[in-house]
C-alpha cells in the first residue's frame, strides 16, 4: 500500500447527502459527538479508508480479530437528506503535514463524488474554564452568521488543527459549503459532554432537537 486506498462495503441510495466527519482531537470530542450520531440515527457502514499515512499499529476485535487502521463511512436517511459520517481511531501524525492534506483531500474528494454539497467537521477547542459552549467556523461569511443565529459563537483568529480544520478548508477549496462545528473542552480526556453538545447541536441544526437525557441512555465507546 502507497497511497490511500477506499474499499466499498456497498452502494447504498443517497439521496441529497451530507457529509458529517468527526476525528480524534482535543478530548475526543469529534469522534465521540460522531458515534452519538451513528447510534441515534441507527446508521451503517458502507465503506472503508485505509493510508499507509495511518500509524503502524493495529486494532484487535473483541474476537481478536486484527484489523488495519482505517476511517469508517457510514450513511443514515434522513427526512430530507442522507448523512454520511466518517470517523475512526486515528489521524495521520501531526508531524507529517503532507500526509495530513493527502489523506483529507482524499475524503473531500469522495464526498465529492458521492454528490456531497455540504460538510460538517466535528471536533474540540481547548479552553481554561468550564463553559459549555459550540464555536463555528465556516467557508462562507453566510454560514457563520446562520450557525450563530442557531447558538453557537463565531471561532475567530484561532486554529484548527488536524484533519477537523484541515478536510474543512479543502471543502472550500473544492467549491463546497462546510461549517465547523467546536465543543468547548478543559483537556486531553475523553470528553463526554462535550461531544454530545456538538451533537446536540448539529441535530438542532438539521431540524431534529435532542432530549438530555440521551447522552446517559447512549454510551459511546469513548465514555
Amino acid at each position: 500500500m502507497d497511497k490511500p486506498y477506499l474499499r466499498k462495503l456497498s452502494n447504498p441510495p443517497l439521496d441529497n447527502p451530507i457529509f458529517v466527519q468527526g476525528l480524534p482531537g482535543f478530548g475526543n470530542v469529534g469522534r465521540i459527538a460522531a458515534h452519538f450520531l451513528i447510534k441515534f440515527c441507527d446508521a451503517k457502514p458502507f465503506a472503508e479508508l485505509y493510508s499507509p499515512s495511518f500509524p503502524d499499529y493495529i486494532s484487535i476485535t473483541s474476537k481478536g480479530l486484527a484489523c488495519l487502521p482505517r476511517y469508517e463511512f457510514y450513511y443514515a436517511p434522513m427526512e430530507k437528506n442522507t448523512l454520511i459520517i466518517m470517523t475512526g481511531e486515528i489521524q495521520p501524525s501531526f508531524d507529517d503535514v503532507v500526509a495530513h492534506y493527502e489523506v483529507c483531500d482524499y475524503v473531500v474528494d469522495f464526498a465529492e463524488k458521492l454528490g456531497c454539497r455540504f460538510i460538517v467537521t466535528m471536533g474540540g477547542v481547548p479552553i481554561t474554564e468550564d463553559k459549555a459552549q459550540v464555536y463555528i467556523a465556516a467557508t462562507s461569511p453566510r454560514l457563520a452568521t446562520e450557525f450563530m443565529e442557531k447558538g453557537a459563537v463565531i471561532y475567530s483568529k484561532g486554529r484548527i488543527v488536524g484533519g477537523t480544520g484541515l478536510t474543512l478548508a479543502l471543502a472550500k477549496e473544492h467549491k463546497i459549503d462546510g461549517v465547523s462545528l467546536l465543543g468547548t473542552t478543559l483537556g486531553f480526556k475523553a470528553d463526554k459532554g462535550a461531544g454530545f453538545l456538538v451533537f446536540k447541536f448539529l441535530m438542532k441544526a438539521l431540524g431534529k432537537e435532542i432530549k438530555e437525557g440521551l447522552a446517559e441512555n447512549n454510551q459511546t465507546e469513548e465514555s
